[in-house]
């Protein structure tokens, strides 16, 4: 087994054709979790061009590339999965069968340590390292949206019947509803970028797009477009004027919601349930398999879902002091944060006065 480090382009047309080969057959070979498009190539190239110390180990057998393993680096040899805090997926894309040692990838590439926070099902050799596993909830759709919208009203009629009829409200109340699947106006993905940055001002979180290289991530995807890649931007209007948008990412089989934001005039229309009820059915005539709403307990995603998947996050490090130091410094930060969200009686009263700040910071 030869493991070889590359620069995001250093990467060889070879190898890029590889990756997405194992991606397309992923869900053939018994692997559906790799499919996800957090883990194609052109992710990986597109954070490349917007952060540094990208890199991509390939491990090749007898001259064939059978596995990829995108990670960040910094200068004093910490590992990050790439877009850590921004990815839903994340983990070594490789073929079936293949094993690695942990240890001996983490040499490779010149790491004492590397941190997930969305390892996906099915890598064993870095289950050592996990510290906590989490549900992501899906839309199935494989079957078609009526096989979908059935399964919806009989698991939730009181939840369908609510937000088919805010929809007909919506078009008989602020005219023509519309739907488009695939928007390629950048003009409405800088309303999206406003309404998500509000969003996170008001509920007092941390607003991603405050980060200029955020900003410039979501643009390029935007604008990438392959066969078995592409940004997606997708808008509900109401008499041609935009109610709520998404924006995420699609591979051959897995449509990865993002970010999702309406206009907060339109809230008792429930403008975001219907997007993402309208993505499902757009979704499914794109031969999509599943909407992956990503980890996060909402009571939206657990309306809309039709099972979850699990990611895991924690870390993988070799014996290293620098490891042992990080380690250190992130182990009680994240085990308050995960205690906090997996109580109600701790995570309610959090989340009001995250609340609070939030609409202190909108008055300013």
């Amino acid at each position: 087994m030869e493991i070889g480090v590359y620069r995001p382009g250093e990467l060889t047309a070879a190898d890029r054709e590889a990756w997405t080969a194992l991606q397309s057959k992923a869900h053939l070979l018994g692997s559906p979790e790799l499919a996800n498009p957090f883990l194609a190539p052109e992710f990986t190239l597109a954070v490349g061009r917007c952060r540094r110390g990208v890199r991509i180990a390939v491990v090749r057998e007898e001259g064939e590339s059978v596995a990829f393993f995108p990670f960040q680096r910094t200068r004093f040899g910490v590992g990050r999965a790439i877009g850590l805090g921004l990815s839903d997926a994340q983990g070594v894309v490789h073929r079936p069968g293949f094993r690695w040692d942990p240890r001996e990838l983490m040499r490779a590439c010149g790491l004492s340590l590397w941190e997930f926070d969305h390892l996906v099902e099915g890598q064993r050799p870095f289950t050592a390292g996990v510290r906590g596993e989490f549900p992501s909830p899906v839309i199935d759709v494989d079957r078609g949206y009526e096989a979908y919208l059935a399964e919806l009203r009989s698991r939730s009629p009181k939840f369908t019947r609510s937000t088919l009829a805010k929809a007909r409200r919506l078009d008989r109340d602020h005219g023509e509803v519309v739907y488009v699947h695939d928007e390629r106006d950048p003009a409405v993905l800088r309303t999206l970028i406003g309404w998500k940055s509000a969003q996170y001002r008001r509920t007092g979180r941390s607003d991603r797009f405050a980060h200029p290289w955020i900003v410039r991530l979501v643009q390029q995807l935007f604008h990438t477009r392959q066969a078995s890649f592409e940004g997606l931007l997708s808008v509900l209007y109401a008499d041609g004027k935009p109610v709520a948008a998404h924006f995420g990412l699609r591979s051959d089989r897995v449509l990865a919601c993002w970010f999702p934001a309406y206009d907060p005039a339109y809230a008792k229309f429930s403008p975001g349930l219907v997007l993402h009820l309208r993505m499902a059915e757009g979704a499914a005539g794109q031969g999509v398999a599943y909407l992956d709403l990503g980890r996060g307990e909402k009571e939206y995603k657990d309306s809309l879902k039709t099972r979850d998947l699990r990611v895991s996050e924690g870390w993988v490090a070799r014996r290293h002091p620098v490891a042992f130091g990080h380690r250190a410094h992130r182990a009680p930060v994240r085990a308050l944060r995960n205690t906090v969200r997996s109580r109600p009686e701790l995570f309610g009263p959090a989340d009001r006065l995250l609340k609070q700040v939030g609409g202190i910071r909108s008055k300013k």
